[in-house]
């Protein structure tokens, strides 16, 4: 006995793909995510590929999967894919310490962030 199959999420013209434990801030992941939301696929791949941000090679990895799965897993067209959604969430803060004056101990925090984008095909007008 198993259970039953859960229903899909997204519309049969969507397609996803997550990136878990990005060791950057939310807001700064967010800067690049930003970018890219609303733009054509290959806008969005050569904004990421000339962006001078660390993070947008990792962010332009996810990006690609979420292509792969449109294309691979959903038989979408690539060529009129958008980015339809790019949002991020905090995952877990590591909390270290440096040593500071007199004895003392200053707080350092190490966040992590939770990529999720979303691409959607659109009819060519």
């Amino acid at each position: 006995m198993s259970k039953p199959k859960t229903e899909r999420a997204l519309k049969d013209t969507e397609a996803q793909a997550t990136a878990r434990m990005i060791r950057v801030s939310p807001q700064k992941l967010n800067l690049v995510a930003a970018m890219i939301r609303g733009k054509k696929v290959s806008t969005a791949l050569a904004d990421l590929t000339f962006s001078r941000k660390r993070i947008a090679a990792d962010v332009k990895k996810t990006l690609e999967s979420a292509i792969a799965n449109a294309e691979n897993n959903h038989e979408l067209d690539v060529d009129s894919l958008v980015v339809a959604q790019a949002h991020v969430g905090k995952a877990l803060v590591m909390k270290r310490f440096h040593a500071r004056a007199r004895g003392r101990a200053g707080r350092v925090e190490k966040p992590f962030s939770n990529l999720t984008i979303v691409v959607r095909e659109v009819e060519s007008a």
